[in-house]
């Protein structure tokens, strides 16, 4: 197929302020692209989305794997991207058992349901269980979160150039970024970036996964699809994010700037920083005021937060 474009230039009235007087221009400008891309199953169209037109295949993949249609690149079979007028269908061809498990919850979701998302498969979908990412050994130092994230930025170019779309990156210590994807939507970036470690047979427990957005709850389980135990972030994350992530074991970092950031969950995995913890709250212990009863005042470093919505096998 012809690669559609990624990026336009589009007219643009610029209006700027020089001292006390107003100044126009009329200039270019480029923007990203946004068009519908379509995932059909087996002849039948399962989703359409807004995304950038690229890295359809690696799309493709990673949003069968994050949502459950396939777990592995081997049930799918073929992958056909087909351009249309409006917009691209990506035709995927599954293998008989994925295939007959995706009519069978098709035919699960088809009965009516009271008022659309609010439906009770869409809810058992949206805190759908998330696999464990606890045993993962994989630690980081303050220098390489920054460097993930300062890597990362470095690699952009749709956004460098249009400063509007997202990135994913997969950040492996001693490697660097060996991964990045760009797209408009968040989503899209991480499902591109997992179809494309995917596809590379990169494993997703030997490193971190990197995002320019801001960590909600699709963020966190589409990591641990991945597989990966840590998420780097250069926004704040939601309270069920939090949740998600401490219940599946995974460390989340957020709020990325230079060197400095916030662990949200498991800081064991940036064995500094929990030792700097530890030495303060040791510092904190040793001025303290005696307690009259010290076995009723222990305390843990951290109060992991309650998981009161997303169960976990």
């Amino acid at each position: 197929m012809s690669e559609r474009p990624t990026r336009l230039s589009v007219p643009r009235i610029i209006r700027r302020r020089k001292g006390a007087d107003d100044s126009y221009a009329v200039e270019g400008r480029i923007v990203p692209e946004e068009t519908p891309i379509a995932f059909s199953y087996n002849g039948t169209t399962h989703a359409v989305m807004m995304a950038t037109p690229a890295d359809m295949e690696d799309f493709a993949v990673g949003f069968s794997l994050s949502e459950g249609i396939v777990s592995q690149l081997g049930e799918i079979s073929e992958i056909a991207v087909e351009e249309h007028n409006e917009g691209i269908d990506v035709q995927l061809r599954l293998a008989t058992e994925a295939g007959q498990e995706l009519t069978d919850r098709r035919r699960r979701m088809a009965g009516p349901v009271g008022c659309g998302l609010c439906g009770i498969e869409s809810i058992e979908q949206a805190l759908k269980p998330v696999a464990s990412v606890d045993k993962v050994r994989l630690t980081l130092t303050p220098h390489e979160i920054a460097d993930a994230m300062t890597s990362l930025s470095r690699r952009q170019p749709l956004h460098g150039e249009t400063g509007a779309v997202h990135a994913a990156g997969f950040y492996v210590p001693g490697q660097g970024i060996v991964a990045v994807r760009e797209d408009v939507g968040r989503h899209n970036a991480l499902d591109k970036l997992a179809g494309a470690l995917c596809r590379a047979g990169i494993d997703g427990e030997s490193g971190a996964v990197v995002i320019t957005s801001r960590v909600s709850i699709e963020m966190v389980q589409k990591t641990a699809i991945i597989g990966a135990s840590m998420l780097i972030a250069v926004s704040a994350p939601t309270a069920l994010a939090v949740r998600t992530a401490e219940a599946a074991g995974m460390t989340l970092v957020a709020l990325v700037r230079g060197e400095e950031f916030d662990v949200f969950t498991r800081p064991e995995r940036v064995p500094h920083v929990l030792m700097q913890v530890k030495t303060k709250a040791d510092e904190a212990a040793a001025n303290a005021p005696a307690k009259a009863n010290p076995d009723s005042a222990a305390s843990t470093l951290i109060q992991s937060p309650t998981v009161q919505l997303v169960q976990y096998g």
